[in-house]
Order: C-alpha cells, then structure tokens, then sequence
C-alpha cells in the first residue's frame, strides 16, 4: 500500500498509514548510510571509472590539456549531483519495522510512504556490502506490486515485472534481517493461533446434505 500526503487522505487516514499505531510495537527504526547508498544505488565508483577512462583515452590520442580538463570537470560535475541525490534521499528516508507491518518513508520532492503488511512479505534476501553494511529486499507473496519508478532506489535492482521493495544501505543489515524473520515467524504463529481460536459455525442442513 502506498500514500502521498495529498488532500485526498484525511488527518487519521494519514496517521495510520504515516505512524505507527499505538497497538504497534516499533522493532526497529532506520535510515540508508548516504556514502554507502551513493555506491550501492547511485554507482558512483562505475561513473567515476568512467570519466577517468574517457580522460585515459583522450590523453592516448593526444588531446590537449584543456580537453582532458572538460572531461574531468564533467565527471566531477556527474558526481556531485549523484553525491547530492544521495544525501539528500538517505536523509529523508525512513524505515520502521513493528509487529505487523514494514513501513518506507521515501521521496526527495514528494513524500511517500509504502507499508508492507508482515504477512505479505513471503521472503527477505540480503546483500551484505561490507563493513556491517547490506541490503534487505521484501519479496512480496501477493499478485498486487507497487511501481519500480514509484520505488526507485528503494528498489531492488532489475525485479521490473514484479518490483521489490528494498531497504537500502542499512549498518547492521545482519542484524536487522534476523529481527525481521522473526517479526514474520511471530506474526504467522499468532495468524495461526487466531485462526485456530476462531468457533467452528454450525452446519446448516444444507451443509450436511453437502458433507453427506
């Protein structure tokens, strides 16, 4: 599910959607390292790569000084904006894990909010990144998916037919996919109690004329 802050939505429709509820119990809170998010989502090494291997090949066939100085100036200008994206994306981003649902706050220019039920995550992969730091993509298990630019870069990379959410540049990523596999086996053991509570209804005669 996925809201803007919009007239459309009413003070307590956004709420419930933006907050956790007092029924919740907040598992966890986090945000994407912004260094670590420029390298994993916004490629910054590969782009840097880049400008330095046109600046090689432009020094190889005998361009001037000035030549090889637009080069780099235009990597370094690239950089800065996908530098300032980043930061700028890690620090308006949000994201909760409670008993019952995962909760993205994502969006630069307009703000968004996706909210995971528990029981619609049918599985979590993470890509570890080094020094502690990794990714947690939510594989949702229902038809229903959310749009890929809608999500971007909380996304999973290349899932464009069925787009997976993604919490991104996390520290302590190990750490936080063990919480969240617990938070989902907690919440299907208490579905299961539920259910398993629930009065059996009487049959009705047509019922047994049914089972007979």
């Amino acid at each position: 599910m996925t809201a803007r802050k919009s007239p459309s939505l009413s003070p307590t429709q956004i709420d419930v959607l933006w907050h956790p509820q007092a029924d919740e119990t907040v598992l966890w809170r986090g945000r994407p390292d912004p260094m670590v998010l420029a390298r994993s989502a916004f490629h910054t090494p590969l782009v840097a790569g880049y400008f330095a291997l046109l600046a090689l090949i432009a020094v190889a066939m005998g361009s001037g000084p000035g030549g090889i100085a637009t080069t780099l100036a235009a990597g370094a200008a690239v950089l800065a904006i996908l530098y300032a994206t980043a930061f700028a994306s890690a620090r308006t981003t949000r994201y909760i894990l409670t008993d019952r649902r995962a909760i993205l706050h994502i969006g630069i220019a307009i703000e968004k909010t996706v909210n995971i039920p528990l029981k619609q995550i049918g599985a979590a992969h993470l890509s570890e990144r080094g020094n502690g730091f990794g990714e947690i993509a939510l594989e949702p298990n229902g038809e229903r998916t959310l749009g890929y630019l809608l999500l971007w870069p909380h996304a999973r990379p290349w899932r464009l037919a069925k787009p997976q959410p993604m919490l991104r540049a996390l520290p302590g990523a190990a750490d936080v996919a063990e919480q969240l596999a617990r938070a989902v086996a907690a919440h299907e053991a208490i579905e299961r109690g539920q259910a398993q509570e629930r009065p059996a209804q009487p049959r009705t005669p047509a019922m047994e004329e049914a089972l007979a």
